[in-house]
């Protein structure tokens, strides 16, 4: 692969996973019994399988911006093993949110899949 190539290929991977990150947070919130920190968070979505796009650093500046969007609400708790921990919630304004952008995601990939099976069957 050449340099411009991958380059164009991290370019593209980036853009893809600058809504997909929130999609999936808002995801496993609301499915979630209880409020959950990052690091919970963060092994959840590990749990599912190979995600690129997740590194776990990478979901705080994402949370931050799903609460200041008031799609979650957090408080910080004391911890016995370490420093206070951050537990997010999902806001009834986010679960709204959620219900429209699964619709999206869903119009996004069904057409995204007709284009490349039309391809494909070149």
């Amino acid at each position: 692969m050449t340099e411009e190539a991958n380059i164009a290929s991290k370019k593209f991977q980036k853009e893809i996973n600058a809504g997909t990150v929130s999609l999936v947070l808002l995801t496993v919130l609301e499915r979630a019994e209880e409020p959950m920190y990052g690091y919970q968070i963060a092994k959840r979505v590990e749990s599912e399988g190979d995600v690129p796009m997740m590194k776990q650093g990478a979901i705080y500046p994402v949370l931050r911006s799903l609460e200041a969007s008031g799609l979650l609400q957090s408080r910080v708790e004391p911890s016995v093993s370490g420093p206070p921990r951050r537990y997010y919630l999902i806001t009834a304004e986010g679960r709204e949110t959620l219900s429209r952008w699964i619709r999206i995601w869903d119009r996004t990939r069904n057409f995204v899949d007709k284009i490349l099976k039309g391809i494909s069957d070149v």
